[in-house]
């Protein structure tokens, strides 16, 4: 297993795997009635998160306090960092303290890659700009394993507002790494240059792509990173790459309907798809501890799969 979690495209497909199967265990762990492990006791996480955060934070967090190790949570907000504190300097805090790995959500793409270089201990990328969220396409494929069986050969749809998605651009290179097909959807002003480059298709019209998928995960239209007008109207977004009944119903029987959250119910989804039986949003929350705790353990016990045992 490698140092740190920077990026999707640091997992091969056997890192990866290694990753699914040790959350697979993670799991099976917080169905017990004693939900904690001894396995990173007197280490310490820190959580450094310079954008607001419910999931993502809280899943780290929990994650973190399952495996027994000590947790810090430092936010950006009525910190140093307000008084102008650098990422660098912050970072060699940090150091000092002697944090054993950090999780960093930053609004510049590339933080992490450099926080990585300032302290000794792991580093994993809790979402970086628009970058990538390494984490959460973890947890979607591990989502869609569990759901139905495999990733490998899967035809996935990727739907909606791509050009300021981390998710999109993480999920893309896991999902390529594990063998999955993707299409990515979206009107050509929310497609990011370069796309043709990404490991998948690229379609600009919902309804052809729906019959051949086994997996839509529609994104959350990200209104506070645009500064320009990017669809007429979001009635107008809506209607063309809203997923609502009449849409979901164009879906094999098997299919399932995936969302990172926060959603805005009513433009990328409705509330019928939202909470309908093919729906794994909730599940995906859940799933996001399992695979967290598998991707701590990992990076700081030594990077093997063995010994689970009671806490």
């Amino acid at each position: 297993m490698i140092g740190h979690l920077l990026s999707a495209a640091d997992l091969d497909r056997d890192d990866a795997t290694l990753v699914l199967d040790t959350a697979a265990q993670m799991a099976a762990v917080s169905g017990r009635e004693v939900k904690k492990l001894p396995t990173l006791r007197g280490r310490t996480v820190v959580n450094l998160f310079y954008e607001d955060s419910t999931r993502t934070r809280i899943s780290f967090e929990a994650a973190a306090k399952r495996l027994s190790a000590d947790v810090i949570n430092f936010g950006a907000k009525g910190s140093s960092v307000s008084k102008g504190e650098s990422l660098k300097d912050t970072a060699l805090t940090l150091q000092a303290m002697g944090a054993d790995a950090v999780v960093i959500r930053h609004p510049a793409s590339g933080a992490p890659h450099r926080l990585a270089a300032w302290v000794a201990g792991s580093v994993v990328n809790a979402g970086d700009g628009t970058h990538e969220h390494p984490t959460q396409a973890l947890l979607d494929a591990y989502t869609m394993r569990s759901r139905l069986g495999r990733v490998d050969g899967l035809r996935v749809a990727i739907v909606g507002d791509v050009l300021h998605s981390r998710v999109a651009r993480s999920n893309v290179l896991l999902l390529a790494t594990l063998g999955a097909q993707v299409t990515l959807v979206a009107p050509p002003t929310l497609l990011p240059v370069g796309v043709d480059a990404w490991p998948s298709e690229v379609a600009y019209e919902l309804d052809p792509v729906l019959g051949k998928a086994d997996v839509v995960m529609m994104l959350r239209v990200q209104r506070e990173r645009m500064n320009q007008s990017f669809f007429p109207s979001a009635r107008e977004y809506s209607r063309r790459y809203g997923l609502d009944g009449r849409r979901m119903a164009l879906l094999p029987e098997h299919a399932i309907v995936m969302h990172p959250g926060p959603m805005n119910r009513g433009m990328e989804i409705t509330p019928q798809v939202a909470d309908s039986a093919r729906s794994t949003i909730v599940e995906q929350v859940t799933n996001g501890v399992s695979v967290r705790m598998a991707v701590l353990y990992l990076l700081l016990s030594g990077g093997t799969k063995e010994a689970f045992r009671e806490g």
